[in-house]
Protein backbone atom coordinates (compact mmCIF):
# COMPACT_ATOMS: atom_id res chain seq x y z
CA UNK A 1 0.00 0.00 0.00
CA UNK A 2 0.93 3.53 -0.90
CA UNK A 3 -0.96 5.42 0.67
CA UNK A 4 -2.79 9.08 -0.60
CA UNK A 5 -1.76 10.72 2.61
CA UNK A 6 0.03 9.87 6.23
CA UNK A 7 -1.04 11.64 9.36
CA UNK A 8 1.07 12.65 12.40
CA UNK A 9 0.38 12.82 15.77
CA UNK A 10 2.49 15.39 17.49
CA UNK A 11 3.76 14.67 21.03
CA UNK A 12 6.03 11.79 21.29
CA UNK A 13 5.85 11.21 17.05
CA UNK A 14 7.53 14.47 15.58
CA UNK A 15 8.62 15.53 18.81
CA UNK A 16 9.19 14.75 22.47
CA UNK A 17 7.55 16.66 25.30
CA UNK A 18 6.36 14.01 27.33
CA UNK A 19 8.44 15.10 29.81
CA UNK A 20 6.86 18.77 30.22
CA UNK A 21 3.85 17.16 30.51
CA UNK A 22 4.84 15.14 33.01
CA UNK A 23 6.73 17.78 34.90
CA UNK A 24 3.33 20.14 34.85
CA UNK A 25 1.04 17.56 35.91
CA UNK A 26 3.73 16.30 38.92
CA UNK A 27 3.73 19.77 40.12
CA UNK A 28 0.18 20.22 40.12
CA UNK A 29 -0.56 16.56 41.71
CA UNK A 30 2.03 18.02 44.19
CA UNK A 31 -0.07 20.79 44.72
CA UNK A 32 -3.33 18.59 45.67
CA UNK A 33 -1.17 16.14 47.69
CA UNK A 34 -1.93 13.19 44.95
CA UNK A 35 1.00 10.69 44.81
CA UNK A 36 2.22 10.77 41.02
CA UNK A 37 5.73 9.39 38.98
CA UNK A 38 6.08 8.30 36.19
CA UNK A 39 4.10 5.25 36.55
CA UNK A 40 0.92 6.97 36.93
CA UNK A 41 1.73 9.66 34.22
CA UNK A 42 1.43 6.63 31.43
CA UNK A 43 -2.26 6.44 31.77
CA UNK A 44 -2.35 9.85 30.61
CA UNK A 45 -0.43 9.69 27.67
CA UNK A 46 -2.44 10.39 24.38
CA UNK A 47 -5.30 11.78 27.18
CA UNK A 48 -7.18 15.27 26.61
CA UNK A 49 -6.46 17.61 29.54
CA UNK A 50 -9.55 17.39 31.13
CA UNK A 51 -9.74 13.71 31.25
CA UNK A 52 -6.09 13.38 32.41
CA UNK A 53 -7.22 15.99 35.72
CA UNK A 54 -9.86 13.38 35.94
CA UNK A 55 -7.22 10.67 36.33
CA UNK A 56 -5.32 12.27 38.88
CA UNK A 57 -8.31 13.19 41.30
CA UNK A 58 -9.46 9.85 40.52
CA UNK A 59 -6.15 8.68 42.00
CA UNK A 60 -5.72 10.87 45.01
CA UNK A 61 -9.83 10.12 45.52
CA UNK A 62 -10.80 14.08 45.18
CA UNK A 63 -13.51 15.76 44.11
CA UNK A 64 -13.67 19.60 43.38
CA UNK A 65 -15.56 22.31 41.66
CA UNK A 66 -16.08 23.23 38.20
CA UNK A 67 -14.63 26.46 38.37
CA UNK A 68 -11.16 25.05 40.66
CA UNK A 69 -11.04 22.12 37.85
CA UNK A 70 -10.67 25.24 35.28
CA UNK A 71 -8.38 27.15 37.27
CA UNK A 72 -6.02 23.88 37.59
CA UNK A 73 -6.49 22.87 34.16
CA UNK A 74 -5.19 26.63 33.22
CA UNK A 75 -2.32 26.49 35.51
CA UNK A 76 -0.96 23.31 34.13
CA UNK A 77 -1.37 24.54 31.06
CA UNK A 78 0.86 27.63 31.94
CA UNK A 79 3.33 25.33 33.34
CA UNK A 80 3.56 23.18 30.69
CA UNK A 81 4.00 26.00 27.79
CA UNK A 82 6.36 27.84 30.00
CA UNK A 83 8.73 24.63 29.47
CA UNK A 84 7.65 24.06 25.58
CA UNK A 85 8.90 27.58 25.20
CA UNK A 86 12.18 26.65 24.70
CA UNK A 87 11.57 24.15 21.74
CA UNK A 88 13.68 24.65 18.74
CA UNK A 89 14.20 22.55 15.37
CA UNK A 90 16.92 20.74 17.33
CA UNK A 91 14.06 18.89 19.36
CA UNK A 92 12.78 17.79 15.97
CA UNK A 93 13.16 13.52 16.52
CA UNK A 94 15.89 12.20 14.71
CA UNK A 95 14.82 10.92 11.18
CA UNK A 96 11.49 12.59 10.85
CA UNK A 97 13.16 15.59 8.68
CA UNK A 98 14.15 13.33 5.89
CA UNK A 99 11.18 10.69 6.21
CA UNK A 100 9.01 13.91 5.72
CA UNK A 101 10.78 15.15 2.75
CA UNK A 102 11.02 11.78 1.28
CA UNK A 103 7.05 11.54 1.70
CA UNK A 104 6.57 15.02 0.02
CA UNK A 105 9.24 14.35 -2.83
CA UNK A 106 6.39 10.86 -3.27
CA UNK A 107 3.55 13.85 -3.74
CA UNK A 108 2.20 11.47 -0.52
CA UNK A 109 0.03 14.60 1.50
CA UNK A 110 0.72 15.19 4.93
CA UNK A 111 -1.39 16.15 8.19
CA UNK A 112 -0.90 16.47 11.55
CA UNK A 113 -4.11 15.00 14.06
CA UNK A 114 -3.22 16.22 17.14
CA UNK A 115 -4.90 16.24 20.78
CA UNK A 116 -3.09 19.04 21.85
CA UNK A 117 -4.46 22.50 21.98
CA UNK A 118 -0.96 23.55 22.12
CA UNK A 119 -0.13 22.76 18.65
CA UNK A 120 0.07 25.85 16.47
CA UNK A 121 2.94 26.82 19.68
CA UNK A 122 4.69 23.79 19.07
CA UNK A 123 4.93 23.95 15.51
CA UNK A 124 6.06 27.69 15.56
CA UNK A 125 8.85 26.60 17.60
CA UNK A 126 9.88 23.79 15.73
CA UNK A 127 9.49 26.01 12.48
CA UNK A 128 7.21 23.02 10.38
CA UNK A 129 4.14 24.57 9.64
CA UNK A 130 5.18 24.44 5.85
CA UNK A 131 6.00 21.15 5.60
CA UNK A 132 2.34 20.06 6.50
CA UNK A 133 -0.79 20.49 3.95
CA UNK A 134 -3.38 20.51 7.31
CA UNK A 135 -3.75 20.63 10.66
CA UNK A 136 -6.18 19.60 12.60
CA UNK A 137 -5.49 19.76 16.37
CA UNK A 138 -7.36 19.81 19.80
CA UNK A 139 -9.30 23.46 19.63
CA UNK A 140 -10.95 21.83 16.26
CA UNK A 141 -12.28 18.24 17.56
CA UNK A 142 -15.03 17.67 20.21
CA UNK A 143 -14.27 14.02 20.37
CA UNK A 144 -10.33 13.16 22.02
CA UNK A 145 -8.93 9.83 21.02
CA UNK A 146 -9.53 6.94 20.84
CA UNK A 147 -12.69 8.71 19.22
CA UNK A 148 -11.68 8.84 15.48
CA UNK A 149 -12.62 13.05 15.13
CA UNK A 150 -9.30 14.32 14.78
CA UNK A 151 -7.68 11.87 11.96
CA UNK A 152 -10.99 11.26 9.70
CA UNK A 153 -11.01 15.23 10.28
CA UNK A 154 -7.74 15.49 8.56
CA UNK A 155 -8.65 12.79 6.02
CA UNK A 156 -11.47 15.31 5.23
CA UNK A 157 -8.85 18.83 5.20
CA UNK A 158 -6.64 15.96 2.39
CA UNK A 159 -9.39 15.60 0.33
CA UNK A 160 -8.81 11.96 0.72
CA UNK A 161 -10.53 8.81 1.91
CA UNK A 162 -9.40 6.96 5.28
CA UNK A 163 -8.83 3.70 3.84
CA UNK A 164 -5.77 5.77 1.93
CA UNK A 165 -4.51 6.79 4.77
CA UNK A 166 -1.55 6.24 7.51
CA UNK A 167 -1.46 7.25 11.15
CA UNK A 168 1.61 7.55 12.86
CA UNK A 169 1.16 7.61 16.71
CA UNK A 170 2.78 7.06 19.99
CA UNK A 171 -0.16 6.39 22.22
CA UNK A 172 -2.56 3.26 22.39
CA UNK A 173 -5.48 5.74 22.08
CA UNK A 174 -4.54 7.57 19.36
CA UNK A 175 -3.71 3.93 17.73
CA UNK A 176 -7.66 2.71 18.17
CA UNK A 177 -8.73 5.95 17.16
CA UNK A 178 -6.47 5.44 13.50
CA UNK A 179 -8.04 1.82 13.29
CA UNK A 180 -11.96 3.30 14.62
CA UNK A 181 -11.26 5.68 11.69
CA UNK A 182 -10.73 2.47 9.69
CA UNK A 183 -6.75 3.76 8.91
CA UNK A 184 -3.70 1.93 8.65
CA UNK A 185 -1.48 2.92 12.02
CA UNK A 186 2.11 2.51 12.71
CA UNK A 187 2.88 2.87 16.65
CA UNK A 188 6.02 4.70 17.30
CA UNK A 189 7.54 3.29 20.43
CA UNK A 190 7.08 -0.31 22.09
CA UNK A 191 5.42 -3.18 20.81
CA UNK A 192 4.53 -4.01 23.77
CA UNK A 193 2.39 -0.90 24.13
CA UNK A 194 1.43 -0.29 20.71
CA UNK A 195 0.54 -3.90 19.76
CA UNK A 196 -3.29 -3.17 17.86
CA UNK A 197 -1.39 -0.87 15.12
CA UNK A 198 -1.02 -2.78 12.03
CA UNK A 199 3.12 -1.89 12.48
CA UNK A 200 5.45 -1.28 15.37
CA UNK A 201 9.15 0.99 14.49
CA UNK A 202 11.24 2.21 17.34
CA UNK A 203 12.87 5.03 15.47
CA UNK A 204 12.54 6.95 12.20
CA UNK A 205 16.09 7.06 12.36
CA UNK A 206 17.18 5.08 8.89
CA UNK A 207 13.63 4.67 7.99
CA UNK A 208 12.37 5.23 4.46
CA UNK A 209 9.26 5.52 3.19
CA UNK A 210 9.76 2.76 0.46
CA UNK A 211 10.85 -0.02 3.60
CA UNK A 212 8.24 1.21 6.15
CA UNK A 213 5.50 0.97 3.24
CA UNK A 214 7.26 -2.71 2.18
CA UNK A 215 6.84 -3.70 5.97
CA UNK A 216 3.25 -2.59 6.14
CA UNK A 217 2.30 -4.90 3.48
CA UNK A 218 3.73 -7.92 4.34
Amino acid sequence: MIPAACIFDLDGVIVETAHSHYKAWKKLADTLNIPFGKEQNEALKGVSRRKSLEKILAMGNKSISEERFQKLMDQKNKWYQEDIANLTPDDILEGIPEFLGALKKMGIKLAIGSSSKNTKYIMDYLQINDLFDAVIDGTMVTHTKPDPEVFLRGAEALGVSPSDCIVFEDAISGVQAAKAGGMKCVGVGSEENLGEADLVIQTFKGLTPKKLFEQLNT
